[in-house]
């Protein structure tokens, strides 16, 4: 199977360091929020996580949606992704994700099927299958 995209983003110093991507788009500083005894005022991984995964699933909806009738503007999708930090119970952590997709101009049903089949082919929802809980709520506009 060929890669259709690929992205190097190096990490430094943890937590409370920096990423950076290959091509300098991204450079950000981390902080640990205050929540996990950390001072905040920076991006963490679980927000960086999130934005992944919002803007991919909102991408995987509009991608079904272009096999549909009734088609769906990109800007008729809002997709905000919350992404919790858990202890486990091997001392370790997990994730937990919970996607509110918002879609403009169709009735519940047909919103449902379209995110139920974007479930299906994002690649984030791929990765995370069977490893992390993913809660999904679908409302129409």
């Amino acid at each position: 199977m060929p890669t259709l995209y690929s992205t190097k983003v190096t990490a430094v110093g943890g937590r409370a360091g920096t990423v950076r991507s290959d091509d300098g788009l991204l450079d950000l500083h981390l902080a640990l929020p205050p929540s996990l005894g950390g001072k905040g005022g920076a991006s963490n991984p679980e927000q960086l996580f999130a934005a992944g995964y919002a803007a991919c699933f909102g991408n995987a909806v509009i991608h079904v949606s272009r096999n549909r009738s009734v088609k769906v503007a990109d800007s008729a999708i809002e997709v905000v992704a919350e992404v919790g930090l858990h202890s486990n119970d091997a001392g370790g952590f997990a994730l937990s994700v919970a996607l509110d997709v918002a879609i403009t101009g169709l009735d519940q049903a047909a919103a449902e099927a379209l995110v139920e089949e974007a479930h299906r082919v994002c690649p984030y929802s791929n990765a995370v299958h069977g490893n992390i809980d993913v809660a999904i709520r679908v409302t129409t506009r």
